[in-house]
């Protein structure tokens, strides 16, 4: 069954990964008869990541451009995202990175399985799952992230940090995008929260998650602080029924 996908790619100085990811995700939507588009947001790259999707955007009819003016954290450019697919009429709404860490093949897996879920994770911690091409430090950051963040809320999600997923419309128009404030990777963890909170099937599918190859990590130690106390806060306004 064809349903209208939208698969919202943000972006910061990925001039070298942009053009290879839209033109994969191009042919995955072909070959799989998807009615995919791309939506790049784009926060003010200074290395012409953003000028590159306007040229994508004008040659492919599966692209549309978002620009942001300045680099404002993960969170709020998958919010703007979001906001554009839903104003578009997307009934599947998808996140992953331009850094071909999330591979492209795989998204017609996360698709297939949003017609039994409402939000569908791409997860490196279930059975079949893993990751490739990361030393033991940043291996253990990972998996003590989603650990910590599934202890404190108390759910049984095993990659929670992921940024590979996809939602049906009905969980973003419901999960009260205005009081999302996340800024770093908190914000999957954040919207996963939310999502099973409002009673949503959430379901994760095994992924093979892949070091980047070109550019730099965007892990910052801000982030990482964000996630310490952001993670208890939600559990605390959870319990007061604030979310």
């Amino acid at each position: 069954m064809r349903v209208r996908l939208v698969l919202c790619l943000p972006t910061y100085n990925e001039i070298q990964n942009l053009e290879p990811m839209v033109r994969a995700l191009g042919e995955i939507f072909a070959r799989e008869a998807l009615d995919g588009r791309v939506l790049v947001i784009d926060d003010a790259s200074p290395d012409g990541t953003g000028e590159l999707a306007d040229r994508l955007a004008t040659e492919l009819r599966y692209v549309d451009v978002l620009h942001r003016k300045a680099k404002q954290g993960l969170g709020p450019a998958y919010i703007a995202g979001f906001r554009r697919a839903l104003a578009d009429g997307a009934e599947l709404i998808m996140e992953m990175d331009c850094d071909f860490s999330h591979a492209p093949d795989d998204v017609p897996r996360l698709v297939r399985e949003a017609s039994r879920a409402d939000l569908v994770i791409g997860s490196r911690y279930v059975r079949g799952g893993r990751v490739e091409n990361w030393g033991a430090g940043r291996r253990l950051v990972s998996r003590a992230g989603s650990v910590y963040a599934r202890l404190v809320l108390g759910i049984d999600v095993r990659d929670l940090t992921g940024g590979f997923k996809c939602f049906r419309r009905v969980v973003l128009e419901t999960i009260d995008l205005d009081s999302v404030s996340s800024l770093g990777y908190t914000f999957q963890v954040e919207t996963t929260y939310r999502a099973l909170l409002a009673g949503f099937r959430v379901e994760e599918v095994p992924i093979a998650f892949s070091d980047r190859e070109v550019g730099g990590s965007k892990m910052t130690k801000r982030i990482v602080a964000e996630a310490v106390w952001r993670i208890p806060a939600l559990r605390f306004a959870a319990m007061r029924g604030r979310l």
